[in-house]
Parts: C-alpha cells; sequence; structure tokens
C-alpha cells in the first residue's frame, strides 16, 4: 500500500492512521530528510527483525537507529553526555545526522541485545517528528538506501513500493527523497568522530 502524505504539512488524519498501524506492528518506509527509510515500533520485536532481514544481516547485527522528536529524548536513551557533546547535538539537531552515543540500560531492553551503543536522529522532517509525537516514543529506522550502491528506485516512493511489494505494509509518498545518507559521528567515547561523510556537512565538527 501506498499513501500519498504532504511532505511539509502532513494531515493529520493520516499520520493518526500510520501511528495507529505502527501501534500494530506494521513495517513502514518513511520520507527523513536524507534517503527514505524503513521504520517500525520500538514495541515489535518481530518488526525490528524484519527490518534487519530487508537490510539482509542477521537482527543482532542490525544498524537500528532510533528516531527522536528532539534532544531531549534521545537523551533518555543515552548515558550522560558532556557539556561538549550536547553542544554539538544542540547545533546539528534537528538535521541530517545520525549521532552513536553510548547506550544506556533502557537501549537494551528495547533492542533486546547487549548493544552498548545506539544511532540517535532527529530528522529536519515534518513526517517522522509527526509520528514521533503521534506515537509518543522514538520510532526503529534503517536507511532503505545502500550506501555502497547507487539504486535509483530507493529515491521513488512508488518504485519502492513496486520493488518491495508485501515485504512492507506501507510506503509514504512524499516526493522523490535523496540518495545521500545522514552523517554519522560517533561520540560514545566523548570525543566526536566523523564515522560516515553524508548529508549533514561535517564542518560542525570544527
Amino acid at each position: 500500500m501506498i499513501l500519498s502524505v504532504h511532505p511539509v504539512d502532513p494531515e493529520p488524519r493520516k499520520i493518526e492512521m500510520i501511528a495507529e498501524q505502527l501501534g500494530q506492528g506494521a513495517i513502514v518506509v518513511c520520507p527523513t530528510d536524507t534517503v527514505y527509510a524503513f521504520i517500525c515500533s520500538p514495541h515489535h520485536a518481530r518488526a525490528m527483525e524484519a527490518i534487519a532481514r530487508l537490510k539482509g544481516v542477521k537482527p543482532h547485527k542490525a544498524e537500528l537507529s532510533l528516531i527522536c522528536a528532539d534532544i531531549a529524548q534521545a537523551t533518555r536513551y543515552a548515558k550522560p553526555l558532556d557539556t561538549s557533546v550536547f553542544r554539538l547535538l544542540k547545533r546539528a539537531l534537528p538535521g541530517a545526522y545520525t549521532f552513536i552515543v553510548a547506550a544506556n540500560g533502557e537501549v537494551p531492553k528495547l533492542f533486546q541485545t547487549n548493544r552498548r551503543t545506539v544511532g540517535i536522529r532527529v530528522p529536519d522532517h515534518p513526517i517522522p517528528l509527526a509520528l514521533v509525537a503521534a506515537m509518543g516514543h522514538p520510532l526503529v529506522a534503517a536507511s532503505v538506501h545502500d550506501p555502497d550502491r547507487v539504486v535509483d528506485y530507493t529515491t521513488d516512493p512508488e518504485r519502492i513500493a513496486e520493488h518491495l511489494g508485501t515485504q512492507v505494509d506501507l510506503v509514504i509518498d512524499a516526493g522523490m527523497g535523496g540518495l545521500t545518507a545522514s552523517t554519522v559521528i560517533d561520540v560514545s567515547s566523548g570525543d566526536p568522530i566523523l564515522v560516515r561523510k553524508g548529508a549533514g556537512d561535517p564542518s560542525i565538527l570544527q
């Protein structure tokens, strides 16, 4: 199923409908400020396992991130941040960055693994932020985009829906997506380390 949602002013009725599906364990393809992403509720282990399969990896090795509403929500899943790191997050978010933070005790319970770090995203896009607000908690996400090869179907929601078929429950059509994933910065040890240069300007580290 594909559902058109306004990319700037998402219709509340459609957001509520999508949030209800996510709450029931659905896997949804959602736009972000970078590439389209698989999203699901962290309260449904089978949905997270299905996203891992879609990414071609075992669930315990899947690099799943959390889409959060803001920094305050994100810090509920991280060990206390250094002041300099917190200031960096404030400068960068919302934006096209994924920050790898040292995970607190909530993360292993969420992912049912012994993960010591977790990727945090606060995308600068109304649709995923509206969905997080409607759900009342973060969403688990993984990019549809494959960073190792250019696959043009990942930018077009209609082609994503055709390619994935019944492997996902819903594709949100908010127009063409990007081909460049987020910039990944590891702050889990305190000192920021650029892991991947992406859509977010890495000069924010300077």
